[in-house]
């Protein structure tokens, strides 16, 4: 009987033994998993890090792209505008010029008008167009700058009635608004 004592005792140590064994490994499987889910949470955050460096990086892309066509584009406003009142005196000039005066002076007004056609097609390469206003027209505050308002028989309110200066346009942007005289004829 002595011997059946111990062999439950014997089975206890050896499940107590099997439990430690085990619980090692459970230990082990435990800060196995918590590793796991540490190497996941890091591996998501250099993710999101990588998608959001990705994203500036197309944004810059995107900026630059955009910054070098409005370079392209407007770069030369500057230019463009110190060039406007050579044309505007050359113009001046060719209106002013009187029959009697192209008869006497033809091959300098010739030249002249050479000059301006040529100024013309450099503008038109950089995309600077004219802005010609007739009388008769309607204002345009995007387009006209009014230089005065008259009463004008036989007008509306807002018509153009003179033309002081032609104005530019430099692609989809104002370079200088035409100047206008506006009739302010109060209607009836």
């Amino acid at each position: 009987m002595a011997k059946r004592e111990k062999e439950p005792q014997f089975l206890d140590d050896l499940l107590d033994a099997e439990a430690e064994e085990n619980a090692g490994f459970e230990e082990e499987i435990g800060s196995g998993e918590a590793e796991i889910d540490a190497l996941r949470a890091e591996r998501n955050e250099y993710k999101d890090r990588w998608m959001r460096a990705l994203a500036d990086a197309e944004n810059s892309r995107k900026r630059a792209d955009r910054d070098r066509r409005e370079a392209e584009n407007y770069g030369g406003s500057k230019l463009a505008r110190d060039m406007l009142p050579v044309y505007d005196n050359m113009k001046r000039a060719l209106d002013a010029a009187t029959d009697d005066q192209r008869a006497a002076f033809g091959p300098l007004l010739e030249g002249i008008e050479l000059t301006m056609r040529e100024l013309l097609n450099i503008f038109a390469k950089h995309g600077i167009t004219i802005i010609a206003p007739q009388v008769g027209d309607v204002f345009d505050p995007l387009h006209h700058q009014a230089m005065f308002e008259a009463p004008v028989p036989g007008t509306k309110a807002g018509d153009i009635v003179q033309i002081a200066a032609e104005g530019f346009m430099l692609h989809d942007r104002l370079l200088r608004p035409a100047q206008v005289g506006v009739s302010s004829m109060p209607s009836n």
